[in-house]
């Protein structure tokens, strides 16, 4: 039963706050964007995901709280049809660090006594895997006929072998709207013009696994790309050069032991540094969310991000990753020092 002064509460914030809502399919928004919203929409990596709150809890508590970390683009409360909430919602902000220090400053949140909210950044799914398509299918051809049937349609690569039958292919959208539209119409898009049967479903993009290791996207160089503004097919880059690749590891490795070398001095000790897989952008770089606590530091940790060019050896891009971060974290803490420890580091 629902209770009635919680309801009578988000009405009266509505009303005093110019708020509006609407429910689609088994959510309620904000935004997407807000009344007087100024900027571009938001790129992937700007929602983070909220759990663990009562089924009563509504976006009269939610809002101003993931507000007071930056200006809301969106807010998805998901419902059921009783009017209680599914206990999570999405809220999206206008850039990347700003979803970034909303999982720092707010997962563990205590919302009410013995509950904590869990915050976290939202997979944001936008990739397709077509199956079942003929054999003979042709990566052009394909991208003509998947910027026909749907749109936003960003990368494409197509994957063939023993275990696959007739062909498989890797659809990249523009954003999570754009690729759920997609998967809507592609299905009975490839019956309608060609009688094929072919299947579709989510492919789920690199994130932190449960164990707490990290799984990076592997650069494979036979992969097929395409210029977004012509349409054109991009040559693949050409073999790695093995020798060249080992001297970068070997380089990458000594510089980024001393700059965590040299953070840890600061601190007397090794600080907690916890890395969260963002997303690979058009120009080969890998990007993640920080979060670094500090001994002495009153327990509120260090967040932002921090990038690296994504290599063939993972362990050489975490090594580069995490030396970006030791020096962002120096460089806070104290931009002299950090300018004094870098030149004795070279």
């Amino acid at each position: 039963m629902l209770n009635p002064q919680r309801l009578q509460a988000l009405e009266k914030w509505k009303r005093e706050n110019g708020i509006k809502l609407s429910q689609v399919n088994g959510q309620r928004k904000y935004g997407g964007p807000p009344d007087g919203w100024e900027g571009p929409v938001p790129a992937g990596g700007c929602e983070v995901f909220v759990g663990r709150f009562p089924p009563e809890t509504y976006e009269d508590l939610l809002i101003p709280l993931f507000s007071a970390v930056g200006p809301l683009w969106e807010f998805r409360l998901m419902m059921n049809f009783s009017g209680q909430n599914r206990g999570f919602a999405y809220a999206k902000y206008s850039t990347r660090a700003l979803a970034a220090a909303a999982v720092c400053q707010l997962h563990g949140h205590e919302l009410e006594p013995g509950l904590r909210l869990s915050v976290r950044h939202s997979t944001e799914k936008r990739q397709l895997c077509l199956g079942e398509l003929p054999a003979s299918t042709r990566w052009a051809e394909l991208l003509r006929v998947l910027m026909h049937l749907s749109s936003g349609v960003e990368g494409l690569s197509l994957k063939s072998g023993p275990d696959i039958k007739g062909m498989s292919a890797l659809v990249v959208y523009e954003s999570h709207h754009a690729a759920s539209m997609a998967k809507k119409v592609m299905v009975e898009g490839f019956k309608k013009l060609f009688s094929l049967r072919v299947s579709v479903k989510w492919q789920q993009c690199p994130s932190m696994n449960r164990g707490g290791g990290l799984r990076l996207p592997s650069p494979s160089p036979t992969k097929t790309a395409f210029n977004r503004a012509v349409g054109a097919p991009v040559s693949p880059p050409p073999p790695p050069n093995v020798e060249e690749e080992e001297k970068e590891a070997v380089t990458t490795t000594t510089t980024a032991a001393c700059g965590l070398s040299l953070l840890g001095q600061l601190c007397g000790t090794s600080p907690a540094m916890a890395l969260e897989f963002s997303h690979v952008d058009e120009g080969g770089c890998v990007h993640f969310a920080y979060r670094v606590r500090l001994p002495g530091a009153g327990g509120r940790p260090l967040c932002g991000t921090a990038a690296a060019t994504l290599s063939h050896d993972a362990a050489a891009t975490l090594d580069r990753v995490r030396q970006s971060v030791a020096w962002q974290v120096l460089a806070a803490v104290n931009r002299r020092t950090s300018s004094l420890l870098f030149y004795t580091c070279l």
